[in-house]
């Protein structure tokens, strides 16, 4: 008997076709494999500085809804606003000033009344 057995007609009977389906399902099987390796599965990682671009048609552009802005227009936005707040800032602060000086006037012109009301009054009983 000669070795490896009997060699012939082995054609055609013992092929086996596999379904394209079932091709994605394994290849997607061991790509699910490879991509959990150590911690990576069990943590779901997402860098927000990169944004997935995808394209839009005209139809599907949504106006209406919140814009994102960039980087530089937000910053723009942050210093209008800081300077519209530096400026009522300083317009409060000017309010106050001028109340406390007002206020202070007040004060002295009541301290004059009431110095001449006790010197008139002195006065008085010093006749």
């Amino acid at each position: 008997m000669p070795k490896g057995g009997r060699k012939g007609d082995h054609k055609g009977w013992m092929r086996q076709y596999t379904s394209p389906v079932e091709i994605d399902a394994q290849i997607k099987a061991e790509n699910e494999k490879q991509k959990c390796t150590g911690v990576e599965g069990l943590v779901d990682i997402e860098n927000p500085n990169r944004l997935a671009q995808s394209s839009k048609k005209v139809t599907q552009i949504d106006l209406e809804g919140p814009r994102k802005f960039s980087r530089r227009e937000r910053e723009e936005i942050e210093k209008q606003k800081a300077k519209a707040d530096l400026a009522r800032q300083a317009i409060m602060q000017k309010q106050r000033e001028e109340a406390a000086k007002k206020k202070e006037e007040e004060q002295k012109f009541k301290d004059a009344t009431v110095a001449m009301a006790k010197g008139v009054q002195s006065m008085s009983l010093n006749k």
